[in-house]
C-alpha cells in the first residue's frame, strides 16, 4: 500500500492535482487525501482550489458540484458507478410536480440531488447547515427536497416555519431502527448516542446529538464521555476509532455501509489520475442555473 500512495502524492505534485475524499470512504484513502470531510466542507475546498485537477473520492453528486464550483477544472470520479440512491428519488419533471402542488413557496434542496435538480431550487444545503439556509429564507413555508427525514428535523427545530418535504431518504441511514437506539443504550448505559439527521425521526429524538459526519466527529472530539454509539455510516467510526483512540465509539449496525461510498480504492483514484480518466462534465446551461443555487449556499454558510 506504501507504493501505491507514493505514486498517487507524486502524480498529484506533477499535475497539479488535489484530492477531495468524504469521511464515509475507506479510510485507507486518507493517506493520500488532502481534504477530507462532508460535504459541505468538500463543496467549501472545491470553490478555493487552485488546482488544475481535482479528484472527488465521493459520489456522482460531488464531482458534478466540483465541476459546477471549477467549470475550467478537470474533474475526475474515479468509479463512475458511484452514485447517490437518494439523489435518484427525484429528477427534474418529479421536482415540477412538487413545485406546481406548492406554488410560490422557495425551494431548498439538499446537496443529495443532481445538477439539473439544482438548476430549479432556490439554495442547496448541507447536514452541516441545512438548519441555518432554511432560516435564511425567513419564510412561513419551504419546499425540502430530495430528504424528507432531514427536513423534517429541521423542522423540529424551528418554531415558525413548515418544512414540506418531498419523500425521498437514504436507505443506509433508515437501516436504523429506534428499537436498536433502546438496545444500545441498554447495553452501552453510559454512552452517548451521536445520530446523522438523515436517521428516522423516531431515532433522532432518542438521540444525545444530531447532526452531519461533521458534526458528530467534532461532538466526539470535545466530549468528556469517554463512549458513544454512532449512528451514521461506518467510515465515521473508522475515523473516530483512529483519530481518537482513548475514547470508545460502537457502531450501532454493522450493515450501515453505503455501497457507493465505498466503490473508490487506491488503486482506482491511482488510475483516474494516472491516465485522467472518468472526467465529469456539467452542460453549460445547467452549470451555470445550478452555480446560483449553489453560490447561494456557500455565501450563506460563511
Amino acid at each position: 500500500m506504501n507504493a501505491i500512495i507514493t505514486e498517487i502524492n507524486k502524480l498529484k505534485k506533477e499535475k497539479n492535482a488535489v484530492i477531495l475524499a468524504h469521511c464515509y470512504q475507506n479510510i485507507e484513502i486518507d493517506e493520500v487525501a488532502d481534504y477530507v470531510g462532508d460535504s459541505l466542507y468538500l463543496s467549501q475546498m472545491a470553490a478555493k482550489t487552485d488546482a488544475e485537477i481535482i479528484v472527488f473520492a465521493g459520489v456522482y453528486f460531488m464531482a458534478q458540484t466540483a465541476k459546477i464550483l471549477n467549470p475550467k477544472k478537470k474533474v475526475l470520479l474515479p468509479r463512475l458507478e458511484s452514485g447517490c440512491l437518494m439523489a435518484d428519488m427525484i429528477n427534474l419533471k418529479q421536482l415540477r410536480e412538487f413545485k406546481l402542488k406548492y406554488p410560490g413557496i422557495p425551494t431548498v434542496c439538499y446537496i443529495n440531488s443532481t445538477a439539473e435538480v439544482k438548476t430549479e431550487c432556490d439554495i442547496c444545503c448541507t447536514s452541516s447547515n441545512a438548519l441555518k439556509i432554511v432560516k435564511s429564507l425567513n419564510a412561513p413555508k419551504v419546499l425540502f427536497l430530495p430528504d424528507t427525514y432531514l427536513g423534517k428535523w429541521v423542522e423540529s427545530q424551528l418554531e415558525t416555519t413548515e418544512v414540506i418535504t418531498y419523500p425521498g431518504y437514504c436507505p443506509t441511514h433508515l437501516r436504523i431502527k429506534p428499537q436498536d437506539i433502546s438496545d444500545a443504550k441498554k447495553k452501552y448505559p453510559e454512552a452517548k448516542v451521536l445520530a446523522h439527521p438523515e436517521c428516522h425521526k423516531e431515532v433522532a429524538i432518542l438521540a444525545d446529538y444530531v447532526g452531519s459526519t461533521t458534526g458528530i466527529i467534532k461532538y466526539a472530539a470535545e466530549s468528556p464521555a469517554k463512549q458513544f454509539i454512532i449512528a451514521t455510516e461506518k467510515g465515521v467510526v473508522d475515523r473516530l476509532k483512529r483519530d481518537y483512540p482513548q475514547k470508545e465509539f460502537i457502531l450501532i449496525k454493522d450493515n450501515i455501509i453505503c455501497p457507493n461510498m465505498k466503490w473508490h480504492t487506491l488503486d482506482d483514484i491511482y488510475n483516474a489520475l494516472k491516465n485522467e480518466q472518468h472526467e465529469i462534465n456539467v452542460a453549460g446551461d445547467v452549470a451555470q442555473k445550478a452555480l446560483r443555487c449553489i453560490d447561494r449556499m456557500l455565501e450563506v454558510s460563511k
